[in-house]
């Protein structure tokens, strides 16, 4: 479970989250987390996602968003957001 520090982000156990779009993140076991979709609009998570558009291009594997870093940096990255 994940701590309070961290209660904006969780896990996705229903389809579709209102006000968020599903991504994965990991290098090798990937997680599908909820990401607000304010978080478009911060400098750090746009280095993000050019991180994945130069790993990935537009073919993410698992059909969504792919962050190609370890869940515990892109959690301690986005709790500064």
């Amino acid at each position: 479970m994940l701590s309070r520090r961290y209660a904006f982000l969780f896990r996705l156990q229903r389809p579709k989250s209102k006000g968020h779009f599903a991504v994965y993140v990991g290098e090798t076991e990937r997680k599908r987390f909820a990401v607000p979709i304010s978080y478009l609009k911060h400098h750090t998570f746009q280095n993000l996602l050019g991180q994945a558009e130069e790993e990935f291009g537009f073919d993410h594997p698992n059909g969504a968003l792919t962050i190609p870093c370890r869940e515990e940096v892109f959690l301690d990255l986005t709790s500064n957001l």
